[in-house]
């Protein structure tokens, strides 16, 4: 028989220096395929193929692939989360499994025994089968099928199945960390969980929309349990289950650093909670202005605004469209060695070298407009807050701008110039928003074509009533994804931004001062030839970075 390692050059997987390597840093009991592969020096896929020629099993290709049901249930679930093999097929009396070690004789062994079939073993990479375990078992399904026995010991068999005061800790803990987990390797900026009359639904929002994630059948059972462990986790009251609750938790999963906050709301059927996930780590604050997406004729104007001595540049949208990362980069353009500046923020979403951060305490007192009062008596030359909420937080902005600082700030309208009379409406009077107001920027978070499926192609008739409506007849070709397992058969991977940018100019100032309205003020900018959301995402569209139907999704026309 071939050693492993000669198949391995054999098929050109590997060198002969890369197998004296791994030999040497082989550690007790680790076996030669495991340290290439830790080493990088080659693929679990690699190491399937090799082991398959020396052994003579069958390699079995995993990748969507749907087991018969008959298989599914001739295995108990605690086996495979134990011995990591996964059910295939069942016929005349023999079973299937993919299995990772072609030397697991001992969990084979106890497969027969269970099930009393004879066990025919093929190979598989062990992420694919890991991949399928969590993909027809749920994510986090052998955490939950321990505390299930946990609960059940607890219990002694009693009649109360699911104790939920009894569940194993530990096995809720390890759970809700592989439910982090698996939302980041999603890509999932919420994690939603929605109790149902006879379920609990978890569904992720994934560049922007919401999906279901894979998780075990019969989760509300669990319910109660898993919502008291994310309480805990974000210290908040378990015991008070009819009011709304906020709070947040940083964990570390994998060796990644997660900020997670945490809303939880009363329903007729349990509690709902959203987590809102952001990857500590995940360097969005070192972003420039180009790289979050702006046009180079935008970031030229918003640098602009950026460079005023005084005065208040607000970036508009809903929730979750990005504002937060646009004006951090906007403080990366700001000097910050010669001036002073201190940011407001619930949360402090990122880190940033040079800029003195608050986070806000409601609990305590320390809201937005008490503290954008105090930090103006250290004199900084630029305050980001972090959202204009209120008459008082809005007022004390103003009164800021008015005495020579420059403040940054967000606020949720649906376009750059409804900012203005949303202030007006919090009660600050116009004649103090026109001295003030500098720059309104707009933005929303749209999907981008995934490039590894991407293909080119002229309209079709069916698009022309969508052309037509966006006003894009003239595009010659649409760049769409075909779907592919980069994007999970969605055909986008990935969002940008589109922008709206109004610099307040003198004409501006003087509808304002009138008390006009958000549509006065709007065509006033679009005779200056100011663009809208739309004329941006049209521009991405034109240069296949998206499609026409994410346009119109996210934007509206005017």
């Amino acid at each position: 028989m071939a050693r492993l390692g000669e198949i391995l050059i054999g098929c050109g997987a590997v060198t002969a220096d890369d197998v004296a390597t791994a030999l040497a840093a082989r550690g007790p009991g680790e076996r030669l395929g495991e340290v290439l592969v830790r080493l990088g020096a080659c693929a679990q896929r690699d190491v399937a193929r090799a082991l398959a020629e020396q052994t003579g099993m069958r390699l079995a290709d995993l990748r969507g692939f749907v087991p018969e049901q008959a298989a599914l249930d001739a295995v108990p679930a605690r086996l495979v989360f134990r011995s990591r093999v996964v059910p295939l097929a069942r016929k005349n009396g023999r079973l299937q499994v993919a299995t990772a070690d072609p030397y697991s004789v001992a969990a084979l062994d106890e497969l027969r025994l269970l099930t009393g079939l004879e066990v025919e073993a093929q190979l598989a990479p062990q992420e694919d089968l890991d991949e399928a375990i969590a993909r027809l078992y749920g994510v986090g399904a052998e955490a939950l099928d321990r505390a299930e026995v946990g609960a059940r010991a607890a219990t002694h068999d009693s009649e109360v199945e699911g104790d939920l005061d009894a569940k194993d800790d530990a096995a809720l803990i390890q759970f809700v960390n592989r439910l982090l987990l698996d939302a980041l390797t999603a890509r999932a900026s919420d994690i939603h969980i929605e109790p149902a009359q006879n379920d609990l639904k978890v569904r992720y929002r994934v560049d922007g929309v919401l999906q279901p994630a894979q998780l075990p059948r019969e989760l509300n059972r669990f319910q109660a349990a898993i919502v008291s462990r994310l309480k805990i986790m974000a210290s908040l009251d378990i015991a008070e289950k009819r009011l709304p609750q906020d709070g947040r938790f940083r964990v570390r999963v994998q060796g990644r650093e997660l900020d997670v906050r945490v809303s939880v709301i009363p329903n007729i059927y349990g509690e709902g909670v959203v987590l809102r996930v952001l990857d500590a780590a995940g360097g969005v604050s070192s972003l420039s202005l180009e790289q979050v997406g702006l046009a180079e004729h935008h970031a030229t104007a918003m640098r602009r605004m950026l460079a005023a001595p005084n005065g208040i540049v607000l970036v508009t949208g809903p929730t979750g469209s990005g504002k937060s990362t646009t004006l951090y980069a906007g403080l990366r353009e700001v000097d910050r060695v010669t001036l002073k500046v201190i940011t407001v923020e619930d949360p402090v979403e990122y880190r940033l070298e040079g800029v003195s951060q608050i986070q806000v305490r409601d609990k305590i007192g320390l809201t937005f407009a008490r503290a954008l009062r105090s930090i103006l008596r250290h004199d900084p030359d630029v305050v980001l807050v972090g959202e204009i909420r209120d008459q008082e937080t809005a007022e004390i902005a103003v009164q800021a701008a008015l005495t020579g600082h420059l403040v940054l700030s967000t606020l949720h309208t649906n376009d750059a110039a409804g900012a203005i009379p949303r202030l007006v409406d919090m009660g600050v009077e116009p004649f103090l928003v026109a001295a003030t107001i500098e720059g309104l920027i707009a933005q929303r978070l749209l999907r981008r074509v995934c490039d590894a499926c991407a293909e080119v192609t002229p309209p079709t008739e069916a698009d022309r009533p969508l052309l037509a409506e966006l006003g894009a007849l003239d595009l010659a070709t649409i760049r769409r994804g075909r779907g592919c397992e980069a994007c999970q058969g969605r055909t986008y991977r990935g969002r940008t931004a589109v922008f709206e940018m109004i610099p307040v100019d003198e004409g501006l100032r003087e509808l304002t001062t009138q008390g006009a309205s958000a549509v006065k003020l709007r065509a006033h900018a679009r005779a200056r030839g100011l663009g809208s959301l739309r004329d941006d995402g049209l521009r991405l569209a034109r240069l296949g970075i998206t499609t026409p139907e994410e346009v119109a999704r996210v934007t509206r026309a005017e």
